[in-house]
């Protein structure tokens, strides 16, 4: 985590005070249950639950020391609670601890994540609207296709966005485990109804059979979606600089009154925000291969999925949240020329319409083989000589004695392209 890409609100879930505050919820809840199965006095909950407490700076020292760092926080806690401390993680091993603070940590930062995405999705939806009827040419390779509209790319951008939500909300159901096991996770020395108990209180469903750690399938499926994301993020941003590049400017990032683009160059204004949402999400993609590396443990249980953790659960989640804040803030702001993407549209004179006349061939009884040689040579003079595609058409006598005058001039026509735009719309987003 750096400054410079983190919100607070994600930041405070990875800071050392909230996983400190989880561990003391977990084993106080643990305790609180231990009590009611009769393992534990019910007068030392009290203490637990009124003195239980930590000081981080305390922590570090014992850990330098014992070099662990569960047995730094008991000490550390013990130190406050006094001698009713001996009950705390009666029967449970470190992982229980860690393994069910992360899954809080990581359904809090996904929490925060679906609040992001809702924020785009509502800022796609928004400008969506906005641009339905908006005409700009599809490109396919890079290359002029077939007329769209703008509002349609934008719906497609809401759809990709809304199957991402769904999976993370899948995500987030399936990362929400705890375990209280014990070691080996066969409940020997700890009886399951405190692990039901502890993980009811923290929003959590118990792991149904931990090996001592939560299996790491469930957070390798958490961050790959991080990932997915991450990608649908790049696709929008790629096709945002696309369109910025000046041979284009169908649309570009809102540049505010006083900013600089080039330190060398005054007349520039560059996709500087997408630019950076590309190299973020390669920086959240790269979290993915970790994770999927943390599933297989030796003998099923060891603790070289620790160190990764430490990393990618913070930066994944902080580098998503900000780029899913930067993203809604881009197309909410996103300047669009209407105009300069119909001029774009216009540039191959009518070349758009290939497709149409192609078709019309064939239903007049011409071999697509035929109908596709007809249509091609015109269409070659175009992109060679500079020529109309219509003139061209009006000028081949083959065409015209197929289709006639009017029915050629009749297949340049927008609308034809357009007549389904409200049907993919009622798909995408419903009645709007």
């Amino acid at each position: 985590m750096i400054p410079r890409y983190t919100r607070p609100e994600m930041a405070k879930i990875w800071e050392p005070e909230n996983r400190f505050r989880i561990w003391l919820e977990i084993e106080t809840l643990a305790c609180e249950k231990q009590a009611d199965l009769g393992v534990i006095p019910a007068e030392a909950v009290k203490v637990i639950r009124q003195k239980g407490a930590f000081d981080i700076a305390r922590i570090d020292a014992i850990e330098a020391e014992v070099k662990h760092d569960v047995i730094a926080f008991l000490t550390s806690v013990a130190e406050y609670v006094g001698p009713e401390a001996r009950f705390i993680h009666q029967g449970m091993t470190s992982s229980d601890v860690l393994d069910t603070c992360l899954s809080v940590q990581l359904t809090q930062a996904a929490d925060e994540l679906l609040a992001d995405l809702d924020m785009v999705l509502a800022a796609i939806k928004m400008r969506a609207i906005e641009h339905k009827d908006t005409v700009c040419i599809g490109r396919s390779h890079g290359i002029h296709a077939e007329p769209v509209t703008f509002g349609l790319k934008l719906a497609s951008w809401y759809a990709e966005m809304d199957r991402n939500r769904s999976r993370l909300l899948a995500a987030r159901q399936n990362i929400a485990t705890g375990a209280i096991s014990g070691a080996v996770g066969t409940f020997a020395n700890i009886d399951p109804a405190v692990e039901d108990y502890v993980c009811e209180k923290l929003g959590l469903q118990p792991e149904p059979v931990s090996t001592q750690v939560i299996p790491r399938d469930r957070h390798a499926e958490y961050f790959s979606v991080l990932a997915i994301i991450a990608s649908s993020i790049e696709r929008i941003a790629v096709e945002v600089r696309h369109l910025q590049r000046t041979e284009v400017l169908e649309a570009e990032e809102f540049f505010s009154k006083g900013q600089k683009g080039s330190s060398a160059m005054p007349h520039k204004r560059n996709p500087i925000l997408t630019e950076n949402l590309t190299g973020q999400a390669r920086y959240i993609r790269s979290f993915a291969i970790p994770a999927m590396e943390n599933v297989a443990l030796w003998h099923e249980r060891d603790i070289s999925h620790s160190s990764v953790e430490r990393y990618i659960g913070p930066d994944a989640t902080v580098a998503l949240d900000f780029s899913l804040r930067r993203l809604s803030g881009l197309i909410e702001k996103l300047v669009v020329y209407p105009e300069n993407m119909l001029k774009n549209l216009n540039q191959m004179r009518g070349l758009v319409f290939s497709q149409k006349i192609l078709l019309d061939l064939t239903q007049a009884g011409v071999s697509r083989e035929e109908a596709y040689r007809m249509v091609q040579r015109n269409a070659m003079k175009v992109w060679e000589e500079g020529k109309d595609f219509q003139e061209e058409l009006l000028a081949d006598q083959d065409v015209v004695t197929a289709l006639g005058e009017a029915k050629i001039r009749e297949s340049f026509d927008l609308d034809y392209h357009l007549k389904h735009v409200d049907t993919i719309f009622k798909r995408v987003f419903g009645e709007t």
